[in-house]
């Protein structure tokens, strides 16, 4: 039987310390429900940290990446305010471990979404806006050697997050078809569509709404929902810029700082 309460704490040890081994090398019979209930862990000694939620995110809407990790759905991790990053601050060196870049589409929502029965269509009257975002994803589990319970259980790799000003109504908009461009020090380092993203960032909105639902905890008015990569994502080092294209709804660019030897900030 899986230890959830000593997997939380080797997780929120490794935020500060050195990644660990992937958990399902320990326990081969690790499931999803083990992952979920290693993240509620740590999401519930964080909250009574004192740490607030602000929403959620979406991973592994890619079906390549799923084919890789031999899954058929994505996975969700929770969003806290300390994770949000001005375009403006840039990201500390040092607050992540092993950090990657991937361009999005983020939702603001209007309402909360406590129906199992709506489709992505009726969910757009769900969003108040949306805006073009980076997700800054990293992994507490050593090389990034992850399956499935490994990321669930380490917060879907959730790391820090950079939102837009500029919010978009997408009632307009086949979010579909939006193509992405993602630089990194001014090259092209990666590109895709919402296509990408569950064949459209409305139908990971709904899986995601629907699994919350199914949890108990649905959506509220007002989550930010970061609804998955657009594209690749890609390396960061301190010193690096990205800068990202939505079209439809926007550019995002973040700065990674370049100063050495700085202690991580992440939470304990």
């Amino acid at each position: 039987m899986v230890d959830h309460k000593d997997y939380a704490a080797r997780i929120r040890a490794a935020y500060t310390g050195q990644p660990l081994a992937p958990i399902r090398f320990a326990e081969p019979l690790a499931t999803m429900n083990d992952g979920y209930a290693i993240q509620t862990l740590n999401r519930n000694h964080w909250v009574q940290s004192g740490r607030r939620i602000v929403g959620a995110k979406i991973g592994l809407t890619s079906k390549a990446v799923q084919q890789q990790l031999g899954v058929d759905q994505p996975d969700f991790g929770v969003l806290f305010a300390d994770m949000q990053v001005g375009e403006q601050d840039g990201v500390p060196a040092g607050r992540l471990l092993q950090p990657k870049v991937e361009a999005e589409i983020a939702f603001v929502l209007s309402r909360d979404i406590d129906a199992d029965d709506e489709n992505s269509a009726s969910l757009a009257d769900a969003i108040a806006y949306a805006l073009p975002a980076l997700e800054i994803v990293d992994s507490r589990i050593a090389d990034w050697d992850i399956k499935m319970v490994d990321t669930i259980a380490d917060n879907a790799s959730a790391g820090l997050f950079v939102l837009g000003t500029q919010p978009v109504d997408i009632r307009s908009l086949d979010l579909a078809t939006c193509t992405m461009q993602l630089e990194k020090n001014g090259a092209r380092a990666a590109e895709g569509s919402g296509a990408a993203c569950l064949g459209n960032p409305l139908n990971a909105l709904a899986w995601l709404a629907s699994m919350r639902i199914t949890r108990g905890e649905p959506l509220k008015a007002g989550n930010i929902i970061l609804s998955g990569a657009l594209g690749p994502m890609v390396p960061a080092t301190s010193g690096d810029c990205f800068q990202a294209q939505i079209e439809g709804i926007g550019s995002i660019g973040i700065r990674f700082a370049p100063y050495p030897n700085v202690s991580r900030l992440g939470p304990k």
